[in-house]
C-alpha cells in the first residue's frame, strides 16, 4: 500500500498541513489552481522556504485581503463547497473536516449542528486551509494515513470566545481517540483545523508500523520554540512484505423496515460525508413475512461512534450491530493517461506484486461523458482500449 505519515511532535495546523503537502510534491500551481474554482475573492496563498533548527521545510500562509466579515454557518460552507468547481471526492473530504469541526462545536456549545457559527474556522483563511488539504490529499492517491502521537501544546488561546485553556474545547472533542500529548510547547500546536485534517484523514493511529519511507518532508509552523522545531513531518512510504496489507476495521449494521425508501440515498451521502468507508443495503424478510432493509457501514476504527450516533438520528433504526471485521486490500496505484479529452486517472491494483486489474477512475469517465455528449459505455471501453494499447 502507498501510504502518507503524519509525524505531529510539535502538532499540526491547517497552514502546517499545506505546507509539508507541497514540501512533499504537490505542485504549487495546480493547488492555487483548484483553490480557485472555489469562487472566493479576497485571498492569496503565500509560499516561502523557510526552516526551523536548520531543517528546511515550506511555509504556507493564507493571506485575507481585507477584511472577512462574513458569518458563516454549516449550510454557508456546504454551498460554498457543493458551488465550486472541485471534484466530487474533494468535495466530499472538504465537507467531512468541515463536518469533524462542526459537530465538536455543536457538543461543546450545547446546540444542533446546523446553528454552529463558524468562527475562525470560518474565515477565509481556514476554508483554503481545509479545501486545500482536501486537494492535497486526492492528489497523493495514498492508500492509508498513519498518525503519530499529536502534541497539543500548553497555555491559553485567545479566540472569538475569549481567552481559552490548551487544547481548545473543540479542539479536545475532534482529539478523542487519537493518541495525544500535552506540554511538551506553550502555546497551541494542535488548532481545530489541524485535528480535524487527522480525524478526517487518519486511518491508523498505532505505534509501530513496517515501512519503506520513499520521501520526508516539513511544512513549517507561523511561531517559533527555542527547544522544539515547529514543523509537521509527513513522510511517503510503501508498506514492506512483512506488512500485510489488511487491517482491522469495524462493520455496523441495522434493520430497518418502517422508513420511507426515499431517505435511503440521503443517509447514505450522509454516512460517506461523515467518513464511511463503505455504505450498502441488503434486501431482507423479518419476521412476520415482513420485507426489510440492512443498512450496512463499514468505516475504519474510531469513526464508529459518531456514524452510530448519525444512523440513529437520521433513520428509523433502534438498535444497531457493531461487529469487528479485518479488510484485506489490494495494493493500489494511480497514474495518469493523457486522451484527447484530457488526463485521466487509471487505478492498477497489485496481488504480491502482480498487476490484477486496471481500469479508469469512473469520476473522469462521467465527467468526459457529461461534458462531450458521449454515452459513458463509450468513453469507458475507449480508454480502456488505450490502457490496453500502452501495455503492449
Amino acid at each position: 500500500m502507498k501510504v502518507l505519515c503524519y509525524d505531529c511532535f510539535s502538532g499540526i495546523s491547517g497552514d502546517m498541513n499545506l505546507g509539508a503537502m507541497l514540501a512533499l510534491g504537490i505542485e504549487e500551481s495546480y493547488l492555487i489552481g483548484e483553490l480557485k474554482k472555489l469562487n472566493l475573492d479576497g485571498w492569496e496563498l503565500l509560499v516561502e522556504k523557510d526552516q526551523r533548527h536548520g531543517i528546511a521545510g515550506i511555509k504556507a500562509t493564507v493571506r485575507q485581503k481585507g477584511h472577512d466579515h462574513s458569518h458563516r454557518h454549516l449550510s454557508d460552507i456546504e454551498k460554498i463547497i457543493s458551488d465550486s468547481g472541485l471534484g466530487e471526492d474533494v468535495k466530499k473530504l472538504s465537507m467531512r473536516i468541515f463536518m469533524k469541526v462542526a459537530e465538536a462545536e455543536a457538543h461543546v456549545h450545547g446546540i444542533p449542528v446546523d446553528r454552529v457559527h463558524f468562527h475562525e474556522v470560518g474565515a477565509i483563511d481556514s476554508i483554503i486551509d481545509i479545501a486545500g488539504a482536501a486537494i492535497c490529499f486526492s492528489a497523493l492517491k495514498v492508500d492509508a494515513v498513519y498518525v503519530s502521537e499529536v502534541e497539543l501544546g500548553g497555555g491559553f488561546v485567545v479566540c472569538e470566545h475569549g481567552t481559552l485553556p490548551v487544547p481548545a474545547p473543540a479542539t479536545a472533542e475532534i482529539i478523542k481517540g487519537i493518541p495525544v500529548r500535552k506540554g511538551g510547547l506553550d502555546f497551541e500546536a494542535t488548532t481545530p483545523t489541524g485535528a480535524a485534517i487527522l480525524a478526517a484523514l487518519g486511518t491508523d493511529f498505532s505505534k509501530t508500523h513496517s515501512l519503506k519511507i520513499l520521501k520526508t518532508a516539513y511544512g513549517i509552523g507561523q511561531k517559533e520554540h527555542n527547544d522544539v522545531p515547529n514543523l509537521l513531518r509527513v513522510s511517503l512510504g510503501e508498506t514492506t512484505d512483512s506488512e500485510n496489507t489488511g487491517h482491522n476495521a469495524v462493520h455496523l449494521e441495522c434493520n430497518i423496515d418502517d422508513m420511507n425508501p426515499e431517505f435511503y440515498d440521503y443517509i447514505s451521502e450522509k454516512l460517506f460525508s461523515a467518513g464511511a468507508s463503505d455504505v450498502f443495503f441488503t434486501n431482507i424478510i423479518m419476521k412476520k413475512g415482513r420485507p426489510g432493509i440492512i443498512l450496512n457501514v463499514i468505516c475504519e476504527t474510531g469513526h464508529e461512534d459518531n456514524l452510530k450516533e448519525l444512523i440513529f438520528k437520521e433513520s428509523t433504526t433502534v438498535g444497531i450491530r457493531t461487529v469487528q471485521v479485518r479488510k484485506d486490500t489490494l495494493v493500489r496505484e494511480f497514474t495518469r493517461l493523457n486522451t484527447k479529452f484530457g488526463e485521466v486517472t487509471v487505478k492498477h491494483s497489485y496481488l504480491k506484486g502482480s498487476e490484477v486489474s486496471v481500469k479508469p477512475e469512473f469520476d473522469d469517465v462521467r465527467r468526459i461523458a457529461a461534458e462531450n455528449g458521449i454515452p459513458v459505455k463509450d468513453v469507458y471501453s475507449m480508454i480502456l482500449s488505450m490502457i490496453s494499447a500502452n501495455r503492449k
